[in-house]
């Protein structure tokens, strides 16, 4: 199967750092502000739970860190995927670049949620839950 021109356009290191270079400002302007915005909705706005009271709050961080250290992961098994099979350089580098990434996450999502679990379940962590 061969891959479009703009596919190979964009893959190349030059191109695809001229354009990320352009594109990261942006990029961290719109995390800056939806981050802002979410956790002061998050740990602020939003009423206590009647059943567990203030300590619900820290699924606001676990359930998105969760969720993005297994979006990360499977975009690294994606580019790995593309490296290998059409040898394009910037796949390689995605991949080895996100494995950091993945990792914060995975453990703020440990972490959040042995910290949710002991005023829940008396206990850091349960095997059985």
């Amino acid at each position: 199967m061969k891959l479009p021109a703009i596919v190979h356009k964009f893959s190349s290191p030059k191109n695809f750092y001229t354009m990320s270079g352009k594109m990261i400002p942006w990029f961290v302007g719109g995390f800056l502000i939806t981050l802002v915005t979410g956790l002061y909705y998050g740990l602020f706005v939003a009423p206590p739970d009647y059943q567990q009271g203030e300590s619900y709050r820290i699924m606001y961080v676990h359930v998105p860190a969760a969720w993005m250290s297994m979006f990360i992961y499977m975009v690294m098994a994606i580019s790995g995927g593309v490296g290998l099979i059409w040898r394009i350089k910037t796949a390689d580098l995605m991949a080895s670049a996100s494995a950091p990434i993945g990792a914060a996450f995975t453990f703020l999502a440990l972490v959040t949620g042995s910290l949710w679990g002991k005023p829940m379940w008396g206990t850091w962590w349960v095997w059985d839950a």
